[in-house]
């Protein structure tokens, strides 16, 4: 028997993976690898597969719920930037169209004001004065002299590093909102013109009512508005010609009521009306 014979006679040795013995007979589980080297993979056994994650891991049916409202959303997105395009751009026959569909959209959430990046600014100096009929406690009645409300707004901002919203933009925002949605003739257009007189009433009598005017039980019976208006000069290199007359724009008296008073007097006037 040559040595071929011999080494084929001996049983082969046990692989790495085998199931080794232990000392009391019981198999053991095969020794961990050395560190540093990975473990080789045992044959048969198919790999883990791997978590799923984001929509993937819901069941088919939210995954459909999640695909529409991501879509949703995405429509509503797009919607809403061609609106707001619509809103900005000048006009055109989309615009003529379907104009009031695009300024419900709009207002009065989404509104847009381009006049400081526009061609063409604001040039204009604004003053908007309010006065008041009050009702003294004696039953005589006296109208105040005119209060320049935006002269008052202006004085507060300057030199103020940190001018609150009220002043910089209540009063302002106001006359723009009744320009807007009144006609030359001072008459509503619809729905947001009456919501503008209620709006630029409350803020007038209030103001009224913070200057002073009214003695221990009178009372703000009517106000009236108006604005005055004046062209900024142009510079001395313009060849533009424009008139430094004011122009004034007087709305006519308003009656005060209930419902234009805050919430504690407009109590007290219907309990004293009752």
């Amino acid at each position: 028997m040559d040595a071929n014979d011999t080494n084929a006679s001996e049983p082969p040795s046990p692989s790495f993976d085998a199931v080794h013995a232990s000392p009391d007979g019981n198999t053991a589980a095969p020794p961990p690898p050395a560190p540093g080297i990975a473990p080789a993979p045992r044959s048969g056994i198919p790999p883990a597969p791997a978590p799923r994650s984001g929509i993937a891991a819901l069941s088919p049916r939210y995954q459909v719920a999640a695909a529409l409202a991501l879509a949703l959303i995405a429509v509503t997105a797009c919607v809403h930037v061609g609106m707001l395009f619509l809103h900005v751009a000048p006009a055109n026959t989309m615009t003529k169209q379907h104009g009031q569909a695009v300024d419900d959209w709009i207002y009065p959430e989404f509104e847009q004001n381009w006049k400081l990046f526009a061609p063409n600014p604001m040039q204009q100096n604004i003053a908007v004065q309010a006065r008041a009929q009050i009702r003294t406690k004696d039953g005589t009645t006296r109208t105040t002299g005119w209060y320049d409300l935006s002269a008052r707004d202006g004085a507060a901002i300057d030199g103020n590093l940190l001018p609150s919203h009220t002043q910089q933009n209540e009063l302002r925002r106001a006359w723009d909102f009744y320009v807007a949605a009144h006609d030359t003739q001072n008459r509503p257009r619809g729905l947001r013109g009456q919501l503008s007189e209620r709006y630029i009433r409350r803020i007038a009598m209030m103001r009224v009512e913070r200057e002073g005017a009214l003695d221990r039980g009178a009372t703000v019976e009517r106000v009236q508005v108006r604005s005055r208006t004046t062209n900024v000069p142009p510079p001395e290199w313009s060849d533009e010609k424009v008139t430094t007359k004011p122009a004034l724009r007087q709305l006519p008296w308003w009656s005060v009521t209930p419902d234009d008073m805050p919430l504690g007097k407009a109590q007290g006037t219907e309990g004293d009306a009752r």
